[in-house]
């Protein structure tokens, strides 16, 4: 069937968000092993350490919070974290006419479910029809919640356990890189993540995960002056 075909069902949406969404998790799964390890490695309590996942259900600002917490106040760490999520600012915007139809409590709900692999995945999807757009969006960020849990859990778990010959401190470039890849087609999108995956591999001596922080700070700045320089252009030829 047509991807906006009025007539598919439910279940054959989110058997398509299924799908799509499962070749974009694949980066992040070293991304959360890490996690777990830095959870157990936290001068936080293990529970509110593993707690950001529902709190937060941001990979990099999780890392960086955990990884800062001996070090920085909670000023600092929540700043940190809007920071390396300022990313966000940009999906959102992007996402608003999507979200302007949608009942009220998705618009509510549905921000917290926004990755960067959701991002990817419905942002493209610009022909659904609300209701399956909404059910496609909340099947894939789900998936990508329950899945990142399990993930992060599994860290914690058997992170002793993991050789450091792994390097598993070079996931958070593997999950950037595999975005690229596998997801996103818009070029302030490409931009943001190639730059990011780039300086996450530059940093990765960076003390206290800090290269993380780096790499997403650089990725945004990086986005947003592909994205004017987008705009410049689009302006441009119009004239």
């Amino acid at each position: 069937m047509a991807p906006d075909d009025p007539d598919r069902s439910e279940r054959g949406i989110t058997a398509e968000a299924l799908r799509a969404a499962v070749p974009l998790f694949i980066p992040a799964i070293p991304f959360g092993l890490v996690l777990g390890v830095a959870i157990t490695d936290s001068a936080m309590p293990t529970a509110v350490a593993w707690s950001t996942n529902l709190a937060i259900f941001a990979g990099a600002a999780q890392l960086a919070t955990v990884s800062l917490a001996a070090t920085a106040t909670w000023l600092t760490l929540v700043a940190t974290a809007a920071v390396i999520n300022l990313r966000h600012v940009m999906y959102s915007a992007a996402l608003s006419p999507r979200f302007s139809d949608q009942p009220r409590w998705f618009r509510w709900v549905g921000p917290f479910f926004l990755i960067d692999q959701l991002f990817a995945l419905a942002s493209v999807r610009t022909t659904m029809p609300g209701p399956q757009w909404r059910r496609f969006y909340l099947s894939a960020g789900i998936f990508y919640f329950v899945s990142w849990t399990t993930v992060v859990t599994l860290g914690l778990v058997v992170g002793s356990s993991i050789p450091t010959e792994w390097r598993l401190d070079v996931a958070p470039a593997i999950m950037f890189a595999g975005l690229v890849v596998l997801g996103l087609t818009n070029r302030p999108g490409i931009v943001a993540a190639a730059v990011g995956a780039m300086v996450c591999l530059l940093a990765l001596d960076v003390p206290n995960n800090g290269g993380i922080l780096v790499g997403a700070v650089s990725g945004v700045i990086a986005g947003y002056a592909a994205d004017v320089a987008d705009e410049r252009r689009s302006t441009a030829r119009v004239s």
